[in-house]
C-alpha cells in the first residue's frame, strides 16, 4: 500500500531531508585524499547524536546479507555500487570516486539521501559519469508530479543514462519513504513491466536514486554480503533525494 503524507508530515519529513542534506555536506568537505572511509562514518555518527536523530541504516535488517547493517554510513569507492562498509584501512586516493548515502529518522519520519564525491582530479570518463547520473536524477525530479506515472520518472532516468552510453544498474531501486525507510512503491531507474505504474498523487514521497556504472550493468555482491559492486570492475556513480508530491509540483525534502 502506498501511503500519502499530509502536510503537517511532509513537514517532518523536511527537516530530517534538511538534516541529511546538511551532513552530506560536512562530509564532502571531509572525503580528501588521505582520509578514510570509517573517518566519514565517525563524523556522521557525531553528526546524527548531535541532531538528536536516529540513524536509519545502523542496525537495519537484510534478510539477504541475514545481519543487521553495523553503519551509520554506505561508503562506496570507485566500482563499488551501494552498500560499501566503511574501513580504517580504505584511505581515499586522488582519482577515486565515493558515494556516500546515509539515512537519519527525525521525529518520526525518515530522511535519505545520496552523493558521489570526486576525491582531487578525476577522469574525464568519470566526470561525464558523475555529471550524467546527477542530471538523470533532476530530470527525474520533474517528472515527480500529480497525474504522471511512476515510468515517467524510471524512464526519464533510464533515457538519459543510456544515450550517453552508460549503464542502469537493475537489481537495486528506489523506493517510498516516510515513518518506513522502504516504503512502496519501488522505484526502479528503468522502465520494468514486473513493478507497478501508479499513477502519482498529493502526499506521495520517492525517493528517487539513480546507481549508474561507466560499463556493464551486471552487478555482484562480495564475500562479505553487503558491498554491490560492478562486476566489470567501471566505476559507478550513485544519487538520491527524496521527492514529495505537491500541488505545487515537486518538493525536494533532501536539500533547500
Amino acid at each position: 500500500m502506498i501511503v500519502r503524507k499530509t502536510a503537517a508530515e511532509l513537514e517532518k519529513m523536511r527537516r530530517s531531508g534538511l538534516l541529511v542534506y546538511e551532513i552530506l555536506e560536512k562530509l564532502r568537505d571531509i572525503a580528501v585524499e588521505g582520509a578514510t572511509t570509517m573517518d566519514l562514518e565517525v563524523a556522521a555518527a557525531k553528526m546524527v547524536s548531535d541532531a538528536g536523530a536516529k540513524p536509519a541504516f545502523k542496525g537495519y535488517y537484510v534478510p539477504a546479507a541475514g545481519a543487521h547493517y553495523p553503519f551509520v554510513l554506505c561508503t562506496s569507492v570507485n566500482a563499488e555500487i551501494v552498500h560499501g562498509m566503511p574501513n580504517p584501512k580504505r584511505v581515499l586516493k586522488k582519482g577515486d570516486i565515493v558515494s556516500i548515502d546515509t539515512g537519519v529518522k527525525l521525529d518520526g519520519y525518515y530522511g535519505d539521501s545520496a552523493i558521489t564525491v570526486p576525491i582531487g582530479e578525476i577522469s574525464e570518463e568519470t566526470k561525464t559519469l558523475l555529471r550524467v547520473t546527477k542530471e538523470s536524477l533532476e530530470l527525474a525530479i520533474d517528472k515527480v508530479r500529480a497525474g504522471n506515472r511512476l515510468f515517467d520518472v524510471c524512464g526519464t532516468v533510464q533515457d538519459h543514462v543510456e544515450k550517453f552510453g552508460f549503464s542502469i544498474v537493475k537489481e537495486y531501486v528506489g523506493h517510498g519513504i516516510g515513518t518506513q525507510l522502504h516504503e512502496e512503491p519501488q522505484v526502479p531507474n528503468y522502465i520494468d513491466r514486473k513493478h507497478s505504474n501508479p499513477k502519482l498523487k498529493e502526499g506521495m514521497v520517492l525517493a528517487v536514486e539513480p546507481m549508474v556504472n561507466a560499463g556493464k550493468p551486471d552487478a555482484v555482491v562480495l564475500k562479505d554480503k553487503w558491498t554491490a559492486v560492478a562486476k566489470d570492475g567501471s566505476n559507478s556513480a550513485h544519487f538520491e533525494h527524496c521527492i514529495a508530491v505537491t500541488s505545487n509540483g515537486p518538493w525536494v525534502l533532501t536539500r533547500p
